[in-house]
């Protein structure tokens, strides 16, 4: 059985992505919020924050890990590199584990 087609549309602006180097994850029972970040030094900056149900997150997870799977079948496989540092003093605005 052939799958529908989906059309998604998005602005121009969207199509170009945007880079992060740095998430932090926080999580409450009905929802996981991902924040994404820039670590330019002397400051990081907030890309974008995504808030999803968490069957949404556990399926996400499961498509990231299908997709690294191929990618180190076709190329190499990743090595694990330690995070950047984070500044001393803190980054501005405070992140909290469980909300």
């Amino acid at each position: 059985m052939e799958q529908p087609q989906i059309q998604i549309k998005a602005k121009d602006e969207d199509l170009k992505g945007n880079y992060s180097n740095l998430m932090f994850v926080a999580h409450t029972k009905e929802e996981f919020i991902l924040d994404f970040l820039l670590n330019a030094p002397p400051s990081i900056s907030l890309i974008s924050r995504i808030i999803m149900s968490p069957s949404h997150a556990k399926r996400m997870l499961k498509a990231l890990q299908e997709n690294i799977g191929k990618y180190e079948g076709q190329f190499n496989k990743i090595e694990e590199t330690k995070a950047p540092d984070m500044p001393q003093g803190g980054i501005g605005f405070n992140v909290e584990k469980n909300y």
